[in-house]
């Protein structure tokens, strides 16, 4: 899977993240949210998954976009 398609599911994966952790968030911030967990965890689980082709990056997309979130409202978001 190209970083083109990561980042078209990482929109997307973003978006159920911030709904599955239940985060109000603005649509750039649910965006780049999955954009970044779509680049950081579609390619480390495509690297590990080959085998399951472009399912492995969507799981992947919608666990670090998880990460991601449970990070910007460990460490960033301000209270």
């Amino acid at each position: 899977m190209n970083i083109v398609a990561l980042i078209i599911i990482g929109a997307a994966a973003g978006f159920l993240a911030t709904r599955l952790m239940r985060v109000e968030a603005d649509i750039p911030t649910t965006m780049l949210i999955g954009i970044i967990g779509a680049l950081l965890g579609g390619l480390v689980l495509r690297t590990l998954l080959t085998m399951m082709g472009w399912l492995s990056g969507f799981v992947g997309a919608v666990l670090g976009a998880l990460l991601v979130v449970w990070l910007w409202q460990t460490y960033l978001r301000r209270r």
